[in-house]
């Protein structure tokens, strides 16, 4: 698959979720299931790991949640609350037992012990305690900061508002998920769409007497912040939790052994329709808490968890029409129109169909019986076609030759690493020249992850550039404000509130303009490596020097592709004019060390042969985590190559020419102020 139709489908993934956080969290209603949604979720991280230009400031990996609703106040969490990546099969457990015994580079045949819990399909909440007594109660939001919904917590029972056993820590937030049994849901079915809807609306309640007439129930399993806590395994923890009055899982269980952990979940599958509450897999953790420190997380997950989901759940329904979607980067989707079908307690009447390709191995067509699955896509996608019911006078879908928007010719590019065509067509005409690719660029410059300029959304944009009034990103600078005002729908105060948030966000930081310009496999992270390498705007500007371009290969997680997109699009006379204007427009704010006295500040490093006790991932985090840089290259920039077993002989020998410190393992620990 081509690159630019990965990171299309990618994008879509990530919008997609961004709309169905914010009706979730931000507007009470909830479009998908809690299964789909972290089902979802794991599509986007591998599609993060397995393209590294794919990176999104409303990824998962990034963002949890939807920012908080502003009917409650905003608390920032201590401690983050995180969300966990999943698993759908065994092998899926194998990889993420391998990572674990890589990273903490243990011996293959060593068993790791985990605390597997169910995941109840409910609310997130953090109970924050002072001295054993019930004093905060937060929901997730954003994983950063969330809604203070303490007077409604308040109204549950299953919630200790005063603890005074000896071991309790004098501060500590117990998490834990709210939720409704399924026979109290019975009752107020009529009101709300599931249990989930339930709880989030009844913990979202203005009134905490509203919310007080709701059966909502509270099982804890782990804690954020923690003062004074001396437990060494979850499994102990959880024992703590009901000792302190606290209601637990009763199929909490500690498995070792990838292939128990599977088993395990093909019988509590079995045992979930008996069950009074709603359970969407289960997850596992390391059980020991000094592991876990070591592990740390990736990103928005931590290493040493992770979620074992159940089967996603499908329907059947009838094609009506099959449509075909511009992306950002040129990538033609078909998605299909379908009768309106319920799946999972959600309306459905849109279906992916991924690309030409898939559509050919399907065979699949207008008018055709087909079935329908809510799993890896919020947009759901075809399983298969029912050919029983296939119509008489059916016709084979012909993809289009041409693009649906400018009439371009669509292309589908070599892959080098496959030595294939890729399975997405393309529109082949450049950068801003196609309506809907430029609509899109529009689109992604403005979002939250960039930009994130408010009251410019999609549907905004869409008729702004359908009346000329934004073309290219620089025009939302440089609004028509008086001619907006006589656009039905808009008047003096929301026209100024649009200029304010305009005029607001002239002032960007580097990172994020570089994400702006949607660069095809720049992602976020991308964006942040660059800007972290280059500094100042100035520099980024200067790219369209090939000798400036060169150096980027040094830096650590860019690659060829990525110099080669950069050189695609400092190439283009389009591109390179909207920089200039963005550079009239903007304060575009250079790259600070956050850590001023880290031991590692300014220090670069690269890593070679196998390290004694530890990975080389968790050599690269501990020094990142001190300010250190890793590249990838030796070269005149490298101030140390640390060796270990084995080493690359021919990286020592250019480190000695250009004379590189080349230090030992134990070295580089006693500038730690470790011992090895």
């Amino acid at each position: 698959m081509k690159e630019s139709s990965i990171k299309n489908e990618y994008k879509k993934k990530i919008k997609l979720l961004h709309k169905y956080n914010k009706a979730y969290f931000d507007e009470n209603k909830s479009l998908i299931t809690d299964q789909e949604f972290d089902i979802l979720k794991k599509n986007v991280l591998e599609l993060e790991k397995k393209y590294s230009f794919l990176k999104h400031k409303n990824s998962p990996s990034k963002v949890l949640g939807f920012k908080p609703s502003k009917n409650f106040k905003k608390v920032k969490h201590r401690v983050p609350m995180l969300s966990l990546n999943n698993a759908f099969n065994e092998k899926d457990l194998l990889n993420f037992e391998k990572k674990i015994i890589n990273f903490l580079s243990l011996s293959k045949s060593e068993e790791i012990e985990y605390s597997a819990e169910p995941k109840i399909d409910g609310i997130s909440t953090s109970l924050i305690y002072n001295n054993g007594r019930f004093i905060q109660g937060l929901s997730r939001g954003d994983g950063k900061e969330g809604e203070d919904i303490t007077e409604n917590l308040k109204t549950i029972k299953d919630i200790p508002k005063i603890i005074k056993v000896k071991n309790f820590p004098t501060e500590i937030d117990i998490r834990g998920e709210v939720f409704i049994q399924n026979n109290d849901f019975k009752n107020i079915s009529e009101k709300f769409a599931n249990p989930r809807n339930a709880a989030s609306g009844s913990l979202r309640q203005k009134d905490p007497k509203v919310t007080s007439e709701i059966p909502l129930k509270f099982i804890a399993y782990t804690y954020g912040y923690a003062n004074n806590i001396n437990i060494d395994y979850q499994s102990d923890f959880l024992k703590n939790l009901k000792y302190w009055g606290f209601k637990t899982n009763q199929f909490n269980s500690i498995i070792k052994g990838v292939h128990n952990l599977a088993l395990n979940h093909k019988n509590l599958e079995k045992k979930r329709k008996e069950i009074n509450f709603d359970i969407d897999g289960i997850v596992y953790k390391v059980n020991n808490f000094d592991l876990q420190k070591r592990l740390g997380f990736a990103a928005n997950a931590p290493r040493w968890a992770i979620a074992h989901k159940f089967s996603a759940n499908n329907s059947v329904s009838e094609i009506l029409n099959i449509e075909i979607q511009v992306g950002r980067t040129g990538a033609l989707t078909p998605v299909a129109k379908i009768k309106p079908v319920n799946i999972g307690g959600v309306k459905v009447s849109n279906a992916t169909l991924h690309n030409e390709d898939e559509i050919l191995r399907k065979d699949i067509r207008v008018g055709d019986t087909v079935t329908v699955e809510r799993a890896g896509d919020v947009i759901p996608h075809v399983i298969s076609v029912d050919l029983k019911k296939r119509k008489k006078d059916s016709q084979k879908f012909v993809f289009p030759k041409n693009c649906p928007s400018c009439g371009s010719l669509t292309v589908k590019d070599y892959n080098e690493t496959t030595k294939k065509k890729d399975a997405v067509r393309r529109c082949s005409s450049d950068a801003y020249a196609c309506e809907k690719i430029a609509i899109e660029k529009i689109k992604h410059f403005v979002s939250k992850e960039a930009f994130n300029i408010d009251g410019l959304g999609k549907k905004i944009v869409e008729n702004f550039f359908k009346i000329k009034l934004i073309k290219l990103p620089q025009d939302v600078f440089n609004l028509n404000y008086e001619k907006i005002k006589n656009f039905e729908g808009w008047g003096k105060l929301s026209v100024s509130n649009l200029k304010y948030s305009i005029d607001n966000k002239k002032n960007i930081s580097l990172d994020k303009f570089i994400y702006s310009l949607g660069i095809r496999h720049i992602g976020l992270e991308n964006a942040k490596l660059l800007a972290k390498h280059l500094k100042f705007s100035d520099n980024f500007f200067k790219l369209s020097s090939t000798k400036n371009m060169s150096e980027l290969s040094n830096i650590d997680g860019i690659g060829e592709m990525q110099v080669q997109s950069l050189k695609n699009f400092f190439s283009n006379k389009i591109n390179l004019n909207i920089l200039v204007e963005l550079k009239k427009i903007l304060k575009i704010r250079g790259v600070v060390s956050i850590n001023q006295t880290s031991i590692l500040k300014n220090k670069t490093f690269m890593l070679t042969g196998k390290l004694k006790g530890i990975s080389r991932a968790e050599a690269k985090s501990i020094i990142e985590q001190n300010s250190g840089k890793i590249i990838s290259n030796v070269n005149k920039k490298l101030d140390y190559l640390i060796i270990g077993e084995k080493p690359t002989m021919k990286k020592i020998n250019r480190a000695n020419e250009l004379k590189i410190s080349v230090i030992t393992q134990s070295e580089w620990l006693k500038m730690l102020n470790k011992t090895s």
